[in-house]
């Protein structure tokens, strides 16, 4: 079956439900999205969104924090354009009905501050604001009428010339994209969903690892397919590993305690009680997150202690609940009450600093593609990402992309050549373990060697042990009938193959990747 749609979003975060309001008054907008409307990284995020809102902040500090937390590889003219509009995009935010914490005062907003932040900037709603953003903008998109909404859809593959039989690779100028194949994962159908304008918005690919803060979701979809695609993906290497994941056993994904808790005070201590941030960083608990996780992972390294404490009991009890609840609720569930007990964390994987890369319009290297949120690599986060830059980036850099898309969607035309998706030949897996355990394997080789500290000796193993289960899966996957696990594994595998590869090309430790062979001076 063939549908066609003038805007196909792929992914239902912030990036995608702005994107998709931004543009559906221009034309039809198709947003898909594997698992329900709601269920992304966007969700997950507790901290809140950073912009210069009142002074003594400035746009020039909030530019400075940003280049000097990713190591100055930031591309200081995309910082300044996020920065800048910023703003106005809360602004949106707002009218869209997003509720953020205001003071006593009933007027002014509350600022918290995080992580390499040198000022309160981070607006926020308690610590659930990923999920106050969610779901106003998810409200407003299943209200508009010119959005559909197909829930429970897979994305498969990018249409591009290749489907039409010619020659496509990276170096070839000229890529376009045309729409994609799309699974609908409760009848099993895959459409032909030709498109004018593509927006990938999929979110991060925590899954790759174990231990992640991330939505089972996050598989790193948009990423694999664009580079299957031949789009240019880069700076994979930098992937952040949020430093206070709730120590829990068992349960997966990690429960994230914001960094906004130590923004409020919270002290990072050893097993002991002794505190020692500052012994690595001047800004002792509040350093940057890629020091922070290292200087923990060699605490951990040193101890060899399971975990590490997060203290809060100092601050006062009250105003603890009120700006935590989330976090005072789950912790009580575990027989902890953050007001009077410390909090047992350990670091996780969170969010990909590179992806598929973009102009400053969203634009990838494939004409009529965009890609947006954690699937992009816009040049904000450099070698680190400075805590709550991701949400206001993907917000600024939907408009930007809006702007453009609808600038040029007048003179684009379907592509009516490509073929319907073939499944002669194929057949159900038979046993699903070849698929789970595959995974498992996966998410192990790249925990154990590509992790917060590397080297050329674990990411030649990682590369090696990677490569047998991508023979494996390319020969599952030809034979099979498509599926949602099976595609996410062979997503996962691409992503994380990128990783290694693109860390192996660094040969120096910045930010956040750390390698044992290139130590900093």
């Amino acid at each position: 079956m063939t549908v066609r749609t003038d805007f196909l979003v792929i992914g239902s975060g912030i990036a995608g439900l702005s994107f998709a309001l931004k543009v559906a008054d221009k034309g039809k907008v198709t947003l898909i999205t594997k698992s329900d409307l709601t269920t992304t990284n966007t969700s997950k995020a507790q901290g809140g969104i950073a912009s210069v809102t009142y002074s003594p902040d400035t746009i020039e500090q909030h530019i400075e924090d940003t280049m000097v937390c990713g190591s100055y590889r930031s591309d200081r003219d995309v910082v300044e354009l996020i920065v800048r509009k910023a703003p106005s995009q809360i602004k949106q935010l707002i009218e869209w009905g997003v509720d953020f914490d205001k003071q006593a005062d009933g007027v002014h907003y509350e600022l918290a501050r995080e992580g390499g932040h040198s000022q309160h900037r981070i607006l926020h709603h308690k610590d659930l604001t990923g999920l106050e953003i969610e779901n106003r903008l998810a409200e407003k998109v299943r209200q508009h009428p010119n959005i559909t909404v197909l829930e429970r859809h897979f994305a498969i593959d990018l249409l591009t010339q290749h489907h039409l039989g010619k020659l496509v690779k990276r170096s070839i100028p000229g890529t376009e994209c045309y729409g994609a194949y799309v699974l609908n994962t409760k009848t099993g159908e895959v459409y032909t969903l030709l498109s004018k304008i593509t927006v990938l918005c999929t979110g991060g690919v925590g899954n790759i690892y174990h231990i992640t803060t991330n939505p089972i979701v996050a598989t790193g979809d948009g990423i694999a397919m664009a580079h299957r695609a031949k789009a240019k993906i880069r700076d994979m290497e930098y992937i952040q590993f949020h430093p206070t994941s709730l120590y829990n056993p068992g349960e997966r994904p990690s429960f994230l305690i914001t960094e906004a808790m130590r923004g409020f005070g919270a002290i990072l201590r050893k097993m002991n009680g002794d505190e020692f941030m500052h012994k690595y960083h001047p800004l002792g608990s509040l350093a940057p997150r890629d020091i922070t996780a290292r200087s923990m992972d060699n605490e951990l390294k040193l101890s060899g202690d399971d975990h590490l404490w997060l203290d809060v009991t100092h601050k006062d009890h009250k105003s603890i609940i009120e700006h935590f609840p989330n976090i005072y609720e789950k912790c009580l569930t575990l027989g902890i009450d953050i007001t009077k007990d410390y909090i047992p964390v350990v670091p996780a994987a969170h969010y990909c600093c590179g992806g598929v890369q973009v102009d400053t319009n969203g634009e990838t290297s494939i004409s009529r593609l965009y890609a947006l949120g954690e699937t992009s690599s816009t040049g904000l986060h450099g070698a680190n990402r400075l805590a709550s830059n991701s949400l206001i980036e993907a917000i600024v850099y939907a408009d930007q992309a809006a702007n453009h898309a609808i600038d040029s969607i007048d003179s684009i035309k379907y592509e009516e050549k490509i073929p319907d998706w073939d499944m002669n030949g194929t057949t159900d897996p038979e046993e699903m373990i070849l698929i789970t355990q595959s995974a498992k394997e996966m998410q192990q080789i790249m925990s154990y060697y590509v992790g917060i500290v590397r080297s050329n000796k674990r990411l030649e193993r990682a590369l090696h042990r990677l490569s047998l289960l991508y023979e494996e899966t390319e020969h599952l996957y030809k034979k099979s009938t498509p599926s949602q696990q099976l595609c996410e594994l062979r997503n996962m595998i691409e992503v994380g193959y990128l990783v290694i590869k693109q860390a192996l090309q660094l040969h120096e430790s910045v930010g956040l990747h750390f390698s044992l062979d290139y130590p900093m001076e």
